[in-house]
């Protein structure tokens, strides 16, 4: 019994390395050609794995991408409670600037998992609802943030789900644009997280924050 139980954990692990390779690989490859020309050949040649041992983990790229975007949700709580800098409370434009910041960061260390959601979403109006859900946890815990302001007697210009859904957006899809701008003419990170950062508050809150 003890044998049968060293081997079946050895098999979870070999199972798990597989994994965390195939992940691996898939953003090398994302990086190097982009999401729609990557073919799971490719992913599993760039992991040194068999095509058969991807089929194991994954249904098709567009689940290995979900399971990508779950590690990235993951790690992200993990930074943000660790983050005494964090507030909710979207009165203060501080606050809400933490929120930018963090989200571009986010995505510049992870670029070629986002562009390959953005292209993926695209392209798949499936994909697209699927990810519209993935992000419902991160949109209604922005939303909360949001009842910062009404508390304070302000007037949002929308529901607050809403509203976080379009920062959200107005983040990932600037940040976009930013990238494919030449490095000469674009602003300084910290001057396009200020941007955005103004943006939002005057949005919500008539630039008062």
């Amino acid at each position: 019994m003890a044998a049968n139980a060293t081997e079946g954990g050895v098999r979870k692990l070999r199972a798990a390395q597989t994994e965390t390779a195939l992940k691996e690989a898939a953003v090398r490859v994302f990086a190097r050609v982009g999401y729609l020309n990557a073919k799971i050949t490719d992913i599993t040649a760039e992991a040194g794995r068999s095509a058969g041992s991807f089929y194991s983990h994954f249904e098709g790229k567009e689940q290995l991408l979900e399971a990508l975007l779950r590690d990235l949700m993951d790690q992200g709580d993990r930074d943000v409670i660790m983050d005494v800098a964090h507030s909710p409370d979207f009165t203060s434009r501080a606050a809400v600037r933490w929120h930018v910041a963090q989200s571009w960061s986010f995505t510049t260390a992870h670029a070629p998992v986002m562009t390959a959601l953005r292209q993926a979403s695209l392209v798949d109006e499936r994909f697209a609802r699927r990810l519209f859900e993935l992000m419902a946890p991160l949109a209604a815990d922005l939303a909360g943030h949001f009842a910062y302001v009404s508390a304070a007697g302000r007037t949002l210009p929308g529901p607050p789900e809403d509203l976080a859904r379009a920062m959200m957006a107005l983040v990932t899809e600037y940040h976009a644009v930013w990238l494919t701008q030449p490095e000469e003419t674009r602003l300084p990170a910290d001057a396009a997280i200020d941007l955005v950062t103004d943006l939002v508050c005057t949005g919500i809150s008539g630039g008062a924050a």
